[in-house]
C-alpha cells in the first residue's frame, strides 16, 4: 500500500464516489455521471466510409453536450478462455464440435461510456487536484437542477444521435454499477482489474508504479500533441488483408484494441469546455507569441500554430476540445513485464503515435479511471485539439458476438478462431435485412465448401431440419448414414430404384399431379401434346387405383400393381364408358410404360420394396452423378425430387425445410427444370423454406442465364470462399453478384491472414446488402472424417463400416487416428 492508503479506512475516505442514485454516479467533487455500455460493430466488418460515418456521428453528438462535460470511454480486453457446453442431448459431431474449442483463448472486450457534467472551474486541475490529496469541496453551480436537467436532455440527445448511427445504448443501473450481495459492480471490477461477477477486492500499491493485487501494471499514454502522428484518421489499411484490387480497413486504433493480445484497458476522455473562453485566451497567447516574435524564430512558429488553430476554429466552425488517451495493460508475472511494454509500445508505434510510458503520474491516471471520476483527471495529461481529431482515437469495433437466436449454426471469430453462433436464416429476416432463405454458394475447388455445407447441413437437421440434398460428388454420404438418413445413388449391382406410387394414407391433389405427371412423362415425348381426354383419362386411371388399394389391402402400392390395374379393371372401365381409341390409347399407353413393369429394362425403377414415405424422412440424399446424363433415369429421378420437396413444402406445416442443390443444378437447369427452379427461389420462403444451390465454376453463373436470372437474385444470403485465383477476373463476378467495395475487399481477403498452427478456411457470408461479415470454418478431427470428400480418406472410413464397426465407432476410431498421428 502507498502511504496516501495506509488502511482500508483511509481507501474509504479517498475513494472519488460518493453515491450511485437513479444510475447516476455522484462524485465527491460533485461530479454527476450517466454510465452505458455500448455495443459496437464487429471487427472486419466495415468499411473506410463506415469509419468516417460514425466517426461524423460521434463529433456531431459531442457537440451536443454541455460546456464543461467529459466523456470518458473505457474499453476493457481480458484474456478469457473458451468455455464448451457439453449437453446431453448433443450428437457425436456436435458433441465433437465443442471438445476442439475447449478452453480456446480469446480476448473478451467491453465496451462502457462515462458521461460526467463537472463544475467550470475543474477544467485546469491538476494531478496535484485529486481526491487522493485533497479534501471534499462540492462546487455550488452542481447543486442547480436547471443545470443537472440541461445536461440530462444533452445526453438524451446524445444517445438518439449515435444510436440512429448503428452503436448500442444500454443505461448501466445502480446495481451494474455498486453490485449486489452476490455479484460485484463496475467500480469493484475496476479497482481490482477483474470484470467477474465474483471478482474480490484487492490492495493497491502505487510505491512503484502500481501494482494491483498481484497484477503489475503498465500505462501508456497520448497526453501530448508531440506524441501523435501528423494527421489522424478513422480507418487504417490493413496490409495483410489487402490486395493489389482492394484496401481492407480496420479502425485507426485497431493496434491497441483486440490486436493488441493481452489483458488491458483502453482509456479515451474527450473534455468539452467553454470553447469561447478557450478560443479566447488562445487568442491572448497568439498575441503575446507575436509581441515576443522578433525576441526567438520559435514564438514566431508557435504564433503561427495558433494562428492556424484559430482560423480553422472560426472558418469551419470546429469544437476545441481537450484529449487523452491511455492504455492500462497488466500481467501477474515479472517476467512477462518486459514482453507486455514492448508488445504495447509496438502496438502504439503501429498508430504511427510516439511511445510514452507514465510511471510517477500513473496513479492519477489509474485514480481519474474510475468510473465516475474523469473530472479529476489531470489537465497537465491533456492536449488541445478539435473534436474531429479527438474521436479519431476513439476504439469503434469489438469482437463476434453470438446471435441473440435460438436457430444457427456454428463459425469461427477470425481473429482468434473462438466459436460464434450464426443465424442466417430466421434473424436476418426478421430484422428486415433479407427477404427470403434462400441462398447461394460459390468457391473454388478445395476451398472448404464442402466442410461448410456439411456442417450447415448438420445443424441445420439437428435443429429439426428436414433436408433435401442432389449431389454429384458423393460430398454427404457419411453425414447421411451418421444422420439415419436416406441415401439414393446408381450402381449396376444396386441401380437407384423408388417407389412414387406409396403414400400413408390417401393421395393429396398435389400428389396425385405429380403422379400424373410421372405417367404423361413416361409415355409422351418433350414436345408431344397431351389431349384432354388424355388428361382426363390418367387422372381417372390415379384415383380409381388408390379407391381399389383401399378396397383390397393385400395389394401393395407399387408401379406394378398400377400397371396390372391398368390392364384389367381400368381397362373393363374405358369400355364400360365407352372412351375411343383415338381419344385415349391404352394400347399405347400400356406398351410405352411397359419397360417399367416387372421384367422390363426398367423395372427397378419405380417399384422399390422399401416402404418410405419421403415426405417424413428428414435426411434425402440423391446422388445423381452416375446417371446425371441418362435420358430414362434422369428425368425420372428428377421429377421425384421435385415431387418429393413439394410434398415436403406443402406438407409440412410448421417444419423448416431446405433443399441443397450441389453441382447437380447444371443437370436440373433443363428447360423443363428451369420453370421449376424459378418457382421453388420464389415460393419456398413462404413453407419456411430455403433452397441453396452450389457450385465452384465461375464460368456458370456468368454463362447461365438461370443462375443469373434466377438463383443468385432470388438468393438474399451469399456465401463465398476463397476466389483468390479468379482475381483477375473478378469485376466480372462482382457485377453479377452485385457486390459493393466493400463486399470485394471482404471477399478477397478470405485466407489472406489465417493463425498459424491451426487448419481452417474461411467463408464470406453476406446478408442482404448490408450485412457482410467473412468467419472461420474449422472443424473437429470427427467432423472431418464425416465430411471429408477425399476418396482415400472416406474409404477407410466405409472400410471401417464393412468390418462391422457402427458409423459412430467408425468415425471415432479414424478421428482418432488422424490425432495420433498429428
Amino acid at each position: 500500500m502507498s502511504q496516501l492508503l495506509q488502511s482500508a479506512a483511509t481507501l474509504e475516505e479517498k475513494q472519488p464516489i460518493y453515491q450511485v442514485e437513479q444510475g447516476c454516479l455522484i462524485s465527491k467533487n460533485g461530479d454527476v455521471t450517466v454510465a452505458f455500455r455500448l455495443e459496437l460493430p464487429e471487427i472486419y466488418t466495415l468499411a473506410q466510409h463506415d469509419y468516417e460515418a460514425r466517426h461524423s456521428a460521434v463529433v456531431k453528438a459531442v457537440r451536443l453536450l454541455l460546456n464543461h462535460t467529459v466523456l470518458h470511454k473505457q474499453d476493457w480486453f481480458v484474456e478469457d478462455k473458451y468455455t464448451p457446453s457439453f449437453e446431453e442431448e448433443r450428437s457425436l459431431l456436435s458433441h465433437a464440435y465443442e471438445r476442439n474449442f475447449y478452453e480456446r483463448p480469446f480476448l473478451h472486450h467491453s465496451c462502457y461510456l462515462f458521461i460526467t457534467k463537472t463544475a467550470s472551474s475543474r477544467e485546469n486541475w491538476t494531478s496535484l487536484s485529486t481526491l487522493l490529496s485533497r479534501p471534499r469541496i462540492v462546487p455550488k453551480e452542481m447543486m442547480n437542477e436547471d443545470l443537472l436537467s440541461a445536461f440530462f436532455n444533452s445526453v438524451g440527445q446524445f444517445v438518439r444521435v449515435l444510436s440512429d448511427a448503428g452503436i448500442g445504448f444500454s443505461q448501466l443501473t445502480d446495481e451494474d454499477l455498486c453490485g449486489t450481495e452476490v455479484k460485484t459492480g463496475l467500480l469493484e471490477k475496476y479497482l481490482s482489474l477483474n470484470l467477474s461477477d465474483t471478482a474480490p477486492m484487492t490492495d493497491l500499491d502505487f510505491t512503484q508504479g502500481l501494482k494491483v493485487g498481484s497484477k503489475l501494471c503498465q500505462c501508456f499514454s497520448l497526453g501530448n500533441l508531440d506524441d501523435l502522428p501528423a494527421a489522424l484518421t478513422t480507418s487504417a489499411r490493413h496490409g495483410n488483408l489487402s490486395t493489389d484490387y482492394t484496401n481492407f480497413f480496420v479502425g485507426f486504433t485497431a493496434p491497441v484494441g483486440l490486436s493488441l493480445n493481452c489483458n488491458h484497458i483502453y482509456n479515451q476522455y474527450l473534455f468539452v469546455d467553454d470553447p469561447a473562453k478557450t478560443l479566447k485566451s488562445f487568442e491572448k497567447k497568439r498575441d503575446n507569441l507575436n509581441a515576443l516574435a522578433l525576441y526567438s524564430r520559435q514564438n514566431a512558429i508557435n504564433k503561427e500554430f495558433y494562428d492556424r488553430y484559430l482560423n480553422e476554429a472560426h472558418s469551419e466552425q470546429k469544437l476545441p476540445v481537450r484529449a487523452h488517451a491511455n492504455v492500462f495493460a497488466w500481467t501477474e508475472r515479472e517476467a512477462d513485464v518486459k514482453e507486455l511494454r514492448e508488445q504495447t509500445g509496438s502496438a502504439i508505434t503501429q498508430m504511427g503515435c510516439k511511445v510514452r510510458q507514465n510511471t510517477v503520474d500513473i496513479g492519477a491516471l489509474f485514480w481519474a479511471g474510475i468510473p465516475g471520476n474523469a473530472g479529476d483527471f489531470p489537465s497537465e495529461e491533456t492536449f488541445y485539439t478539435f473534436a474531429e481529431q479527438a474521436c479519431c482515437l476513439w476504439s469503434m469495433e469489438t469482437n463476434y458476438r453470438d446471435s441473440s437466436s435460438p436457430f444457427g449454426i456454428k463459425l469461427s471469430d477470425r481473429l482468434t478462431g473462438k466459436p460464434v453462433h450464426v443465424d442466417i436464416s430466421d434473424e436476418p429476416r426478421q430484422k428486415g435485412i433479407i427477404a427470403n432463405r434462400n441462398k447461394f454458394v460459390l468457391g473454388g475447388s478445395g476451398s472448404g465448401k464442402s466442410f461448410f455445407t456439411n456442417g450447415m447441413v448438420r445443424q441445420y437437421h439437428e435443429q429439426g431440419s428436414h433436408v433435401l440434398i442432389v449431389d454429384t460428388g458423393n460430398s454427404y454420404k457419411g453425414l447421411c448414414t451418421l444422420r439415419k438418413g436416406v441415401y439414393f445413388t446408381y450402381e449396376e449391382k444396386q441401380p437407384i430404384s423408388f417407389n412414387p406410387f406409396f403414400v400413408v394414407g390417401s393421395p393429396d391433389v398435389e400428389k396425385r399431379l405429380s403422379l400424373h405427371n410421372l405417367l404423361v412423362m413416361l409415355w409422351k415425348r418433350e414436345n408431344e401434346a397431351v389431349s384432354q381426354a388424355e388428361y382426363v383419362s390418367i387422372s381417372t386411371a390415379l384415383t380409381h387405383y388408390y379407391q381399389h388399394l383401399a378396397a383390397d389391402s393385400s395389394i401393395r402400392a407399387s408401379f406394378n400393381t398400377f400397371y396390372e390395374f391398368l390392364q384389367g379393371p381400368f381397362t373393363a372401365y374405358l369400355a364400360t364408358e365407352k372412351v375411343r381409341e383415338q381419344d385415349f390409347d391404352m394400347h399405347n399407353f400400356l406398351y410405352v410404360l411397359k419397360p417399367y413393369y416387372r421384367g422390363g429394362e426398367y423395372d427397378y425403377l419405380l417399384n422399390s420394396e422399401k416402404q418410405l414415405d419421403l415426405t417424413r424422412e428428414s435426411f434425402i440424399v440423391f446422388e445423381i452423378d452416375n446417371i446425371k446424363d441418362h435420358p430414362i433415369l434422369f428425368p425420372v429421378v428428377t421429377l421425384v425430387i421435385m415431387d418429393t420437396f413439394l410434398q415436403k413444402m406443402r406438407q409440412l406445416k410448421g417444419v423448416r425445410k431446405m433443399i441443397l442443390i450441389e453441382e447437380a443444378w447444371k443437370a436440373i437447369a433443363t428447360p423443363a427444370m428451369a420453370e421449376y427452379l424459378k418457382y421453388l427461389f420464389k415460393t419456398v420462403r413462404k413453407f419456411q423454406g430455403e433452397a441453396v444451390v452450389v457450385t465452384q465454376e465461375v464460368k456458370d453463373i456468368l454463362d447461365n442465364p438461370v443462375v443469373k436470372d434466377t438463383i443468385i437474385t432470388q438468393s438474399d444470403c451469399m456465401i463465398l470462399l476463397d476466389l483468390r485465383k479468379f482475381m483477375g477476373r473478378f469485376n466480372e463476378i462482382q457485377e453479377v453478384l452485385a457486390l459493393s467495395e466493400k463486399q470485394k475487399a471482404l471477399v478477397l481477403s478470405i485466407n489472406q491472414d489465417r493463425r498459424p498452427g491451426v487448419r481452417y478456411n474461411e467463408v464470406y457470408i453476406g446478408l442482404g446488402t448490408t450485412v457482410a461479415t467473412v468467419y472461420g470454418v474449422e472443424v473437429s478431427a470427427e467432423e472431418y472424417v464425416t465430411y471429408t470428400t477425399e476418396e482415400a480418406e472416406k474409404k477407410v472410413l466405409f472400410d471401417k463400416i464393412e468390418v462391422g464397426m457402427s458409423i459412430e465407432t467408425a468415425i471415432q476410431a479414424y478421428a482418432r487416428e488422424l490425432r495420433e498421428a498429428g
